[in-house]
């Protein structure tokens, strides 16, 4: 195990903490597990946000910024954020022109943004979703739920995310990212087992 960490039940709150310290451009919500922009972009410009279990950093709150992500939302490492969570993320950024969710192809985090997205709508909110899904090394997996989002996703979000600073409204927006998502591939692979802090041994 190759981890500094003082206690693994902190490893989050305590990883936002530094994210904070190091990065006054940003704004870190202890409470939430969110991160946004300390200046919001212009109203008027569509918003994006991105998320999901935490330990595959910088992914995702260090592609919070102009022309990036509007909020990254930190779930527990390896579990997806909860909707309440997403939701206060979508609340904080939306600028009256819609949010774009960003989602990779994880059960969990399909199913707690479309939740999230659910829950913005009530108060008035327009959401767009991209499910990220360009890992063709489990395509056929017994494990997953189809292929995974992951390499794919830092592009996507770099090229969406100028795309929205720039002015385009959700739909071209939502288009584009689909378009995105249909043209890139991937393979994820690893040397050894990982070691999740909560369990303290290869899993």
């Amino acid at each position: 195990m190759k981890k500094l960490i003082n206690a693994p039940e902190d490893v989050l709150v305590e990883s936002l903490k530094g994210v904070a310290a190091a990065h006054p451009e940003l704004s870190v919500d202890l409470e939430n597990h969110v991160i946004t922009r300390a200046t919001p972009k212009d109203q008027g410009k569509v918003a994006v946000v991105s998320g999901g279990g935490s330990g595959h950093e910088p992914l995702h709150g260090g592609y919070v910024g102009t022309g990036m992500l509007d909020a990254a939302v930190a779930g527990e490492v390896f579990t997806s954020p909860t909707p309440d969570r997403v939701q206060v993320a979508t609340q904080a950024v939306d600028r009256g022109a819609g949010v774009l969710h960003i989602v990779k192809n994880y059960t969990g985090d399909v199913l707690n943004f479309e939740m999230a997205a659910e829950l913005a709508a009530m108060e008035g909110i327009e959401v767009g979703t991209v499910v990220v899904d360009d890992d063709v090394a489990v395509q056929d997996s017994l494990y997953t739920a189809g292929r995974r989002g992951v390499g794919l996703t830092v592009l996507l979000e770099k090229l969406v995310g100028a795309a929205a600073e720039e002015g385009r409204d959700l739909a071209s927006v939502v288009d584009l990212a689909k378009r995105i998502n249909g043209q890139g591939r991937s393979m994820g692979m690893a040397l050894t087992s990982c070691t999740v802090p909560a369990a303290g041994k290869p899993t």
